[in-house]
Order: structure tokens, then C-alpha cells, then sequence
């Protein structure tokens, strides 16, 4: 047995130990993508486990994260901080091993993966944002930026609609550094795939544009690696279909879903490993494969020293290029971005889409990094960088991504761009089809990912579109999701305040923002960035009564204290553009907003009421829309559905017994 197929059948084993140990997990996938995982990261793929952030390194993205077990194989064998007691505790409470990959729990794992699908368009993120930064900073003779995203996926991740939205994208694009690698083992869980998924997956991904290479057989590294070469030299992106065997060396389960998602068991394991000639000795690595995992890695220590000479020269002959290099990649917002009081300045009576528009096209000229696009909505959602050109596979240097109606997709792709790094990220729609983009939210809060998300036309004010587009239960959703801020501003300044957090908190935003025009408030702005505060406080040190609002309910609420006060009721405004924030606060000044004393309180909000009641209480009252809308114009919709002044009034003075 010569040295490679040594170094493929013990990643198969390692990934069967930790399985068979954990006594949960998925043993088949491993074993059968072996060969293309050595093909890749032994010698296809550019990475130094000394230096895992390189900027220039290849990505390398498991989208079918279930098959884990072969991650950490590859990852302790190749060098990183990955032992062997690691993969001994595989899926084990605190272990740097867990079911499936998380980005910042180990070290080498560039994306959290194991939701199918998400993967394929992470990839495709990553390659987006590889484009740009070299449009951006290559000159003749300094490829700084020259590198490759190689992904895996099985046929779960090609079921997923968002496997299409991502793909079609990718072709459109010619994202010619994708190479992505598929594991055709024609099993599900259920059985054989030909129960649900019979479609010529070549045939439909050269309908998207892309190079299809199909192999004859996947467990052949060499052939792996000479179709890699090959796809390098295409300039659109590459599937290589691999035709493999779940479970491939195990004589009970090879070719069977049972090998899918379960341990092999101590005698399948044992017959196994002497099927593939291995030792029986569990979690054993030959020395010979470590030595040959250590040179092939030396190989890439040599790639990286040769890119920092490359760097080194680059920054002699063009320092200014350098210098941008590194504010691009920083994370911290530049002087004139924070104390610029021009971000500031609002006037008349506008749509925070509009004033978030304006805040864009400001912040663009600051941040040259900063890159966005929209779900085939920019004129409405006001996503759009004025002279920022549109990134396509004739112009990569484009700020302004179009995306297609591709909510799903394009979160996840910017998902990939935030991952990559040196890229500020936003995408918009409109706030109702936050929904079709639900999980790769989720995955940039889990990730504590700084993407932006613009989500326009916030709530009923849609009005004659109806039902099907009036947001009602949306911001209850997202503000469920831990790490994920949600914001919902009020005016101009609020508007400002939304969007500076949003770039320096370090974690995933919404901004909710209005279609409806609202007034600008004289005492609004930076303490926004609390997440809520008193916006117009009572003439009595103890108010009667407590008023709360988020964006455009803020209005009823500040026409209802006037109302109050001709009737002798004292009322104090609080603006809540982020729950979330407002709650990190220290207690201190959550009570100097709320008294906790004071329990005559109303909220409203144009959605459904549970997230208020944490902050109303027993004895308050929250006024929202537990139902959904209708088509009308949006006056009409507000007066209706009870969104008034003389409704907030009438709900202040019953809980205030007045």
C-alpha cells in the first residue's frame, strides 16, 4: 500500500474511532469522501496550520457538515491545533470536537456548517469577496490576492433550494475560483436517493454556467486531483462529481443508509479497519502518515513565506495600497466615520429606508470596504452606492451586488463575504421575506457574524399590497435569535445611531426600517446606541405613566403625551429601537428609563405584542397586531387596526385608573 491510500484509509479510520467513541455521529460520509479530502488538502489546496489566518490561504468549506468526524482528521493530521485527545472526545461536552463544524470553537474550521446547502453558498461568498479584494488591491507582478475556495456536498446539500439559488448566482457571475466537489454516493437517510432526487445534477449545473468534470470513480485521489488542475484552468466555476461509497471499506454497510448516521459498531469497525489493511489499534495514526502529512505541509510554509516576501515588495512599491490593506481588514470604524456630525443632520420628515439610503451613500465615501446589494429590491429598499458601479463577471471592482430574488442565498453568500474578511457586508429586502432567509440569519448570529441586513416596508404601512406583505410576527422572530440585534428606528438620527452600531458591535443586525414617512424628533440621537432611552420625559420627577414605542409607533406616543397632559396625566416616552441592547445595559440605567416603581405602562409596536410584556408587566397594557393585515391604503390600515393617538390615551388612562 503506497503512502497516499495509507494517509486515505486512516482518515477514514480516525473518523470511524471518533464515531464508534462518541457512539453518535456519521461514519459513512468520512469514509467515502476520504480520497477527495486528500486530494484537496494534501496537495490541491494552499494552507499553512502555523498560520491558519494567512490572508491569502485557499477556503475550504464541508458544506455536508455531518461528515465532521473527517474534518478533525484532516485538521490533526495536517498540523493544527486539533490533538488526539480532540478526537477523543468527539461530540463531547467542552471538546473542541462538536458534531458538526463551528467557525471560532477550532482552529482551521473557516465556517460553522451542517444546515445542508449553506455551505455551497458560504463558498460562494468567499469567492465574491476574493474577486473584490483583488480588483481591488492587484497590480501587475503582485498578485496579492490569488486564492481558491474548494467546497464539499453530498446530495442533501444539492436538494436544498438554496444549493440553486447559490449556484445559478455563481454561474451568472463566473466565480471561476470555486471548485466544488460532490460526494455522489446516491444515498439518503431514507435510502437510496432515487427516491426523491433522480435529476442529472451535471446537466443542471451547466445550465447554470458552470465547468462539470464527472469522474468515473471518486475514490481515486489522482483522478481527483488531475480534474482540480483542470478546473483551475476554467474561468467558470466547477463542479467535479465524485461517485463514492458510503461507508466505503466496511464489507456490512458500504453502499447502505445505515452506514449514514450511526457508529459502524466494535465488530463492523474492526472488520473494517483489516479490509483496509489498518492497525486495530483505535485511533492510531501510522508514523509514516504523519510524516507524509508534515512534508506536504511544509510545502505550503514555503507558499506563505514566498506571499510575504510577494507582500513585503508589494508594500515598498505601492505604500498607499498597503496602508488601505490594512484598514480593510481592521475591524475598528476610522476617526471620521464616528465623530462626523454630518451623519447626524436630518431635517425633513422622511421614511428611515430613505434616511437609511442617505446613511449608505455617507457611509460609503468613509468606508471604501463597505459592499452590498439587495434581493432584486434596491429601489425600494434604498441599498443602492451611488458611483459605486455594479459587481459582475465584467466589473469585479462593484460595490453594488444584485442578487436576484435570492433571499436564502444571498444571506448566506454574505454570510461567506463577512467570513472571508476585508469586506463591510449589507443585503436588503423587504422586512416580510426576512423569513425565506431565516436560517442563514441564524448562522451569522451563530457565527457573531457583522452582517447587515436592510429590511424595509416594516409593517402594515405596506398597506395595498395586504396581507402576504405586511410584516406581522417577523419582529418577534428575529428578536428570538440570541446575538442577533434588531433595530427599529424612529427618525434620522435613530436612523444614524442603527447604523453605527451595526458597524461596531461585532454581531449580525436588522434594521427594520419604514416605508412611511416620520417626523425627526429634537431629542433623538446618539443615546439610541443604549438601545432605548426617554425621548420626551414628564414634568414630574415620578411620571404617571410610561409610553413605549419602537420606529414609527414613536409618533402615537408622543402625540398621545401631549393629549394626556391636558388631562392632568403625566406621561414619559421611551423610544426602543433595540430590545436587545436596552437589555445589556446595566441595571442602573434600565431603571432610570423604566422605574421599576412605575407599573402604569403602554407599548406600541405594529406587530404581534409578546415581546413587549417582558417590559409592560402585569398590571401594563401592549397594543399591537395579533392577527394579520389587509389590503388598504395605510392610513386607513393604522386607524383600523387601532394604531392611534386616542388609542394610546385611552389604554394609558385605564392602566393608570384615570
Amino acid at each position: 500500500m503506497d503512502i497516499q491510500m495509507k494517509t486515505i484509509n486512516n482518515i477514514r479510520t480516525l473518523a470511524a474511532d471518533a464515531v464508534q467513541k462518541a457512539n453518535s455521529g456519521h461514519p459513512g460520509a468520512p469514509m467515502g469522501m476520504a480520497p477527495m479530502a486528500y486530494a484537496v488538502w494534501m496537495n490541491a489546496m494552499k494552507h499553512n496550520p502555523k498560520n491558519p489566518a494567512w490572508k491569502n490561504r485557499d477556503r475550504f468549506v464541508l458544506s455536508s457538515g455531518h461528515a465532521s468526524a473527517m474534518l478533525y482528521s484532516l485538521l490533526h493530521l495536517t498540523g493544527y491545533e486539533l490533538s488526539m485527545d480532540d478526537l477523543k472526545a468527539f461530540r463531547q461536552w467542552g471538546s473542541k470536537t462538536p458534531g458538526h463544524p463551528e467557525y471560532r470553537h477550532t482552529q482551521g474550521v473557516e465556517t460553522t456548517t451542517g444546515p445542508l446547502g449553506q455551505g455551497i453558498a458560504n463558498a460562494v461568498g468567499f469567492a465574491i469577496a476574493e474577486t473584490m479584494l483583488a480588483a481591488k488591491f492587484n497590480r501587475p507582478g503582485f498578485p496579492v490576492v490569488d486564492h481558491r475556495v474548494y467546497a464539499f456536498c453530498g446530495d442533501g446539500c444539492l436538494m436544498e433550494g438554496i444549493s440553486s439559488e447559490a449556484a445559478s448566482l455563481a454561474g451568472t457571475l463566473k466565480l471561476g475560483k470555486i471548485t466544488l466537489l460532490y460526494d455522489d454516493n446516491e444515498i439518503s437517510i431514507e435510502g437510496d436517493t432515487d427516491i426523491a432526487f433522480q435529476e442529472n445534477v451535471g446537466d443542471r449545473f451547466q445550465a447554470y454556467g458552470w465547468h462539470v468534470i464527472r469522474l468515473q470513480d471518486g475514490n481515486d485521489a489522482s483522478a481527483i486531483l488531475a480534474a482540480i488542475e483542470e478546473a483551475k484552468q476554467d474561468e467558470r466555476p466547477s463542479l467535479i462529481i465524485c461517485p463514492t461509497k458510503i461507508g466505503f471499506g466496511c464489507p456490512a454497510k458500504e453502499g447502505k443508509a445505515s452506514a449514514h448516521g450511526e457508529p459502524l459498531g466494535v465488530e463492523n469497525l474492526a472488520a473494517t479497519k483489516e479490509n483496509l489493511g489498518m492497525p486495530a489499534e483505535s485511533f492510531c495514526v501510522l508514523p509514516e502518515v504523519y510524516d507524509h502529512c508534515k512534508a506536504q505541509m511544509a510545502l505550503n510554509e514555503k507558499a506563505e513565506e514566498e506571499w510575504n516576501a510577494l507582500f513585503a515588495a508589494y508594500a515598498k512599491e505601492y505604500p498607499e495600497l498597503a496602508e488601505e490593506w490594512d484598514a480593510w481588514h481592521s475591524e475598528e470604524l476610522p476617526d471620521d466615520v464616528m465623530m462626523n456630525d454630518d451623519l447626524w443632520q436630518w431635517e425633513k420628515k422622511d421614511a428611515t429606508r430613505n434616511t437609511s439610503g442617505v446613511m449608505i451613500n455617507k457611509l460609503a465615501k468613509l468606508l471604501p470596504n463597505l459592499v452590498g446589494g439587495s434581493a432584486d429590491l434596491a429601489p425600494s429598499n434604498k441599498t443602492y452606492i451611488k458611483d459605486g458601479g455594479d459587481y459582475s463577471a465584467q466589473n469585479r471592482a462593484g460595490r453594488n451586488l444584485h442578487f436576484g430574488v435570492r433571499e436564502h442565498g444571498m444571506a448566506a453568500i454574505c454570510n461567506g463575504m463577512a467570513l472571508h474578511g476585508g469586506l463591510r457586508v449589507f443585503c436588503g429586502t423587504f422586512f416580510v421575506f426576512s423569513d425565506y432567509m431565516k436560517h442563514a440569519m441564524r448562522m451569522s448570529a451563530i457565527m457573531k457574524l457583522p452582517v447587515i441586513y436592510v429590511l424595509t416596508h416594516d409593517s402594515i404601512g405596506v398597506g395595498e399590497d395586504g396581507a402576504t406583505h405586511e410584516p406581522i410576527e417577523q419582529l418577534a422572530g428575529l428578536r428570538s435569535i440570541p446575538d442577533m440585534l434588531v433595530l427599529r428606528p424612529a427618525d434620522g438620527k435613530e436612523t444614524t445611531a442603527a447604523w453605527l452600531t451595526a458597524l461596531t458591535c461585532g454581531l449580525p443586525t436588522s434594521l427594520v426600517l419604514t416605508r412611511q414617512n416620520l417626523p425627526q424628533y429634537e431629542n433623538s440621537g446618539c443615546q439610541a446606541m443604549k438601545g432605548g432611552y426617554v425621548l420626551s420625559d414628564s414634568a414630574k420627577e415620578t411620571p404617571d405613566v410610561l409610553l413605549m414605542a419602537s420606529g414609527s409607533e414613536v409618533e402615537q406616543m408622543m402625540g398621545a403625551q401631549e393629549e394626556l397632559k391636558k388631562d392632568g396625566i403625566d406621561a414619559r416616552v421611551i423610544s426602543m429601537p433595540c430590545m436587545e441592547l436596552f437589555l445589556k445595559q446595566e441595571k442602573e440605567y434600565q431603571e432610570s428609563v423604566i422605574p421599576a416603581a412605575i407599573r402604569n405602562r403602554v407599548s406600541m409596536e405594529a406587530g404581534v405584542t409578546m415581546p413587549w410584556y417582558r417590559f409592560v408587566g402585569l398590571d401594563g397594557k401592549a397594543l399591537g397586531i395579533d392577527h394579520y393585515g389587509a389590503s388598504a391604503p395605510a392610513a386607513i390600515l393604522f386607524k383600523e387596526f387601532g394604531f392611534t393617538v386616542d388609542n394610546v390615551v385611552k389604554a394609558a388612562k385605564e392602566v393608570a385608573g384615570k
